[in-house]
Formats: C-alpha cells, sequence, structure tokens
C-alpha cells in the first residue's frame, strides 16, 4: 500500500482561447467578424457554473471556423463592462457573445451555453 497513489484523469481540452484583457482588442474583434465569427466567453472565476460551462465548452470540439475569446472578468472588468456597452448587450456570468459584422447576433448565458448551441448560431460546422 505505500506504493499506491490516486492519478487525476487528465482533462483533455480541444479549446485555443485568445485571451481577451484590454479594450482595443475589442475593435480588432469587430473587424474580424466581418470574415469570420468571433466569441466572447466571459467567465467568473469565482463563479462554480461558470467553471463548469468553462469546462464543458474546453471538452467540446470548437468549430475551426470560430476565434473563441477568453475574459477574465475578475481580472478584468473595465473590459467587460465595455464589452456589455460596445456590443449593447445587458451583463451577465458566465455568458457567451457571438459577433457578426461587427454585431453580437447571439448570447447565452449560464447552462444555456454549449458548443451545440454555438454551432447553431454561427452556421458553421
Amino acid at each position: 500500500m505505500d506504493n499506491l497513489f490516486y492519478l487525476a484523469p487528465t482533462q483533455v481540452s480541444f479549446m485555443d482561447w485568445i485571451e481577451l484583457h484590454n479594450e482595443t482588442q475589442l475593435e480588432e474583434i469587430r473587424e474580424r467578424s466581418a470574415n469570420r465569427p468571433q466569441l466572447i466567453f466571459k467567465h467568473s472565476t469565482r463563479c462554480s457554473t461558470s467553471a463548469l460551462v468553462k469546462n464543458r465548452l474546453e471538452r467540446a470540439q470548437p468549430p475551426a471556423d470560430i476565434d473563441f475569446y477568453y475574459l477574465d472578468l475578475i481580472r478584468y472588468r473595465p473590459v467587460s463592462n465595455k464589452v456589455a456597452h460596445t456590443f449593447n448587450i445587458d451583463h451577465e456570468s458566465p455568458q457567451i457573445l457571438l459577433i457578426r459584422n461587427g454585431q453580437c447576433v447571439y448570447d447565452e448565458s449560464h447552462m444555456g451555453i454549449t458548443m451545440d448551441s454555438v454551432v447553431d448560431a454561427a452556421g458553421v460546422f
């Protein structure tokens, strides 16, 4: 028994997040959204629901046609406020915003956030 130890299963993450950490990135997101959908995931590091949703997104295969941005809204509260103002969306957490042609065309929060809903809203596979 002295040689026994527990190994937690390794979690596989398919997500390649782009960290959203300053307000100037919002203009880049608007510009890029003219060519391909941009998704912003607003995450609270203090919320268990947000952690569950983040984990669920990371375990799903993301479509290659969408850029995925991760915003730690506790650390970057002013950026989070600017996101709500820029895209005319009420703040929620966790929350996703799908940006196309400079506009938020879809947003969802809490347990409504799934990769399937992102794919459906974006119209990509």
